[in-house]
């Protein structure tokens, strides 16, 4: 159990940043290893080659180590060594939680977005026709993570009650076992009532025009992030927010605010639970089925069609799981391929070398 900043008898410099006892008892295990100085860090930005950090000194911008792994990202602590005149990045802190993403190339490496997330917020836009698919797809990566996620739907101001509604009760639908909240960071209708749900570190997650970086000027209470209107032709947004940055919240919290994703790709094998999670009223449903291998789709004695057929759960509910399924698949079976492979190539490499050093006849 960790010790909060209340409960300490005097303040870290890094309290506003998320710092806690968790944090010093990791920490303590490189003083043990690295007789020099240590201070800690969290990751602020990162830019190529390069780390925006905040330090209990104030904030530093360090180098990048290309050899160390993992690689920091934003959201990450990190550890300083002060031996030298410049600081030097010695090593990332285990992470609690990884907020990832496979590769927008499609390949089956994965790309860490925010790291020692506690809340995801998923953040919606009015529409026409609530993007539900996107909703469940954001859900999982949320679920993965290890953090709590949050659906928040955003400009309300621009719906009638009718219209609120009948927008509230579809996101609800593809957003079982997380909250769901309606804002309005204009009016700052529902903000201080969301701000009582965040707890930790925060990230926004959405894609272009949700309103992400309007919603993160309201929780930070100026408008310190810059916003710009959709598009009037097609609704879509446009990138204010061009790189994930960590900001100390009021209250006690920390935000990260990240540009609008446009491809949200799911993990191989790690995602497969997340993904039952998000669709829990399928796989509910899918225990009553007569065949432990039922795929739903024709099979007698399907409990999942049978709640199709009486209206308890809708067709694109089961369509979009599949879809993520088999997308979890395919990238699953890459992953396991290219570790395949990178084993291959290490096992060639050290042969080489064996048979490099092998005395000749």
């Amino acid at each position: 159990m960790t010790t909060s900043a209340q409960e300490r008898d005097t303040a870290h410099p890094l309290d506003p940043y998320g710092w806690d006892e968790g944090w010093e008892l990791a920490l303590a295990q490189h003083h043990r290893d690295h007789p020099g100085p240590l201070v800690p860090a969290r990751v602020v930005r990162t830019h190529r080659g390069a780390l925006d950090v905040q330090t209990p000194l104030g904030p530093q911008r360090v180098g990048a180590p290309r050899a160390l792994l993992p690689e920091p990202t934003t959201g990450d602590w990190v550890v300083l060594g002060l031996a030298g005149t410049d600081p030097e990045l010695l090593a990332v802190l285990p992470r609690r939680t990884a907020l990832s993403r496979a590769e927008v190339s499609g390949r089956s490496t994965e790309q860490v977005l925010a790291a020692n997330v506690d809340t995801v917020v998923v953040v919606v836009a009015p529409a026409r026709r609530a993007p539900l698919g996107r909703v469940e797809r954001f859900l999982t990566l949320a679920w993965d993570s290890g953090a709590r996620p949050l659906v928040v739907l955003t400009k309300t101001d621009l719906l009638s009650g009718r219209e609120l509604t009948t927008a509230l009760a579809e996101v609800e639908s593809a957003a079982l076992g997380a909250g769901v909240h309606a804002v309005s960071a204009e009016r700052g209708a529902g903000i201080e009532e969301l701000r009582g749900e965040l707890s930790g570190t925060v990230v926004l997650l959405g894609p272009s025009g949700a309103g992400k970086s309007t919603l993160a000027n309201a929780l930070l209470g100026e408008d310190r992030l810059a916003t710009a209107a959709v598009r009037a032709g097609d609704g879509k947004g446009r990138h204010t927010t061009v790189h994930r940055e960590l900001l100390p919240l009021p209250g006690g919290l920390v935000l990260v605010d990240t540009p609008g994703l446009r491809a949200v790709g799911l993990r191989g094998g790690g995602a497969a639970e997340s993904l039952q999670r998000t669709f829990a009223d399928v796989e509910d449903l899918a225990v009553d089925c007569r065949f432990g291998d039922c795929t739903h789709t024709s099979e007698p004695g399907c409990a999942v069609l049978a709640a199709i057929g009486a209206g308890v759960v809708d067709r694109r509910r089961l369509d979009s799981y599949r879809k993520l399924e088999r997308e979890q698949e395919f990238l699953a079976a890459r992953t396991d391929a290219r570790l395949r492979a990178e084993r291959t190539q290490r096992w060639k490499a050290i042969h080489r070398q064996q048979r490099a050093h092998r005395p000749r006849p």
